[in-house]
């Protein structure tokens, strides 16, 4: 179900319609959020004759809009990534946490893409890093979005937040937009939990095209993510011959485990490869840790260390600590070099192209092409044309506009 809010709908000062009826559209668009990670929808919106159109998503209902938002808030990595795949990246004014490091990420994998970037120098840092998380209201005020890409229930999650607040900077300053509970089909807090919706990761795609009046764009690229899915599931091997996999983050010694089957859009580059979770049948969870003996107990063939491409880990130099050690050195991904830098779980749609592409090649080299060196901080690699999974040069034209 959709939540809805109850006052009808609202203009803000900058025009635009902060839409609070109940969601009979976004559930006719059959946005049940129950999608495998190999399909992708759209019709998502309705138009006017009079120019204006709405979009919709859980938990926010119904937004309408009489123009295409230009300043825009971002929290989550997955809208900055969409903003941009759909050529509206210079809207983005704000990131959550490090801007800088977000954006080196982003960097990352647009360096392949031709003509697309994102400038992110003089992004506002919306959480202060310290402490508790949380955002202090008055950036709202003062950067005046047209539209806050932000679920309003993260929101309500920080310290000193709670549901007049997040009406407040809806009818004072602009809508909310977003969908961020998908990332691991989690639970929101209230009033959200009961009526929140879950998504793939491209059907919240669709429906940020929505917002940017990009539908052509997002099926173009949908076509694009459908195909590389195909490519990589009719070319798997057989079930038995295929890899254990631990994925984790490493610091100071001690793994924080994450599984890679479950749903969410966290997920959304691995869980198609269909390889072999060591943490499929254990407890693991957000808060669970491991030493490197526990590790060497399950002893995947493959380790993917999350936020490995040009984030804040330096996955090589993390290899080689742990051929350094004991005990580490007796991992056998250490010791087959298959302890590789992961994808990022907050990830957008052109981030997930690049992210199925990798992850199919570390695992199954002798099927995609064996993962080339990567460097900490670099672009994503340079991938020779007859081994790309994906073609560069199309994406890139339907991100700028060129094809």
């Amino acid at each position: 179900m959709v939540r809805s809010d109850s006052d009808g709908t609202h203009r803000t000062r900058r025009s635009y319609l902060a839409g609070s009826a109940a969601l009979g559209t976004a559930l006719l668009a059959g946005c049940s959020g129950t999608q495998s990670d190999d399909e992708t929808t759209s019709e998502t919106s309705t138009s006017a004759s009079d120019g204006t159109y709405t979009a919709a998503i859980s938990p926010v209902g119904d937004v309408a809009f009489d123009a295409v938002p230009e300043r825009v808030m971002v929290y989550s990595l997955i809208y900055a990534d969409a903003a941009v795949t759909y050529g509206h990246g210079d809207a983005v004014n704000s990131l959550g946490f490090d801007s800088q490091a977000g954006g080196n990420t982003l960097d990352a994998y647009y360096d392949r893409l031709d003509g697309v970037s994102f400038d992110h120098a003089d992004l506002t840092q919306l959480n202060s890093g310290t402490g508790s998380v949380s955002v202090d209201k008055e950036l709202f005020y003062e950067l005046d979005s047209d539209l806050h890409l932000v679920d309003p229930a993260l929101v309500a999650s920080f310290d000193g937040w709670d549901e007049s607040d997040i009406e407040e900077i809806r009818d004072n300053v602009a809508p909310w937009f977003g969908n961020i509970y998908s990332r691991h089909d989690s639970t929101p807090p209230e009033p959200y939990a009961d009526d929140y919706q879950y998504y793939t990761l491209w059907e919240i795609a669709a429906r940020v095209a929505d917002v940017f009046q990009e539908q052509e764009k997002y099926e173009r690229l949908a076509s694009v993510h459908d195909d590389l899915v195909s490519t990589i599931r009719s070319n798997l091997p057989p079930e038995d011959e295929r890899p254990t996999v631990a994925s984790v983050i490493y610091m100071d010694g001690t793994f924080y485990p994450s599984k890679i089957n479950t749903a969410g859009f966290a997920n959304a580059h691995v869980r198609p490869l269909g390889a072999t979770d060591v943490f499929a049948s254990s407890d693991v969870s957000f808060e669970a840790s491991l030493d490197v003996e526990t590790l060497l107990e399950a002893d995947p063939d493959v380790v993917l260390h999350r936020y490995g491409i040009a984030s804040y880990y330096d996955v090589p130099a993390i290899r080689d600590e742990l051929a350094s050690d004991p005990a580490g050195q007796n991992l056998s991904a250490v010791q087959n070099d298959r302890f590789y830098p992961g994808g990022h779980p907050v990830q957008g749609p052109l981030m997930n192209l690049f992210q199925l592409e990798m992850t199919a090649k570390q695992l199954y080299p002798d099927q995609f092409g064996a993962w080339p060196t990567y460097e900490a901080g670099q672009p994503y690699p340079e991938i020779p044309e007859d081994e790309r999974l994906f073609d560069r040069a199309d994406v890139a034209a339907i991100v700028t506009g060129d094809a």
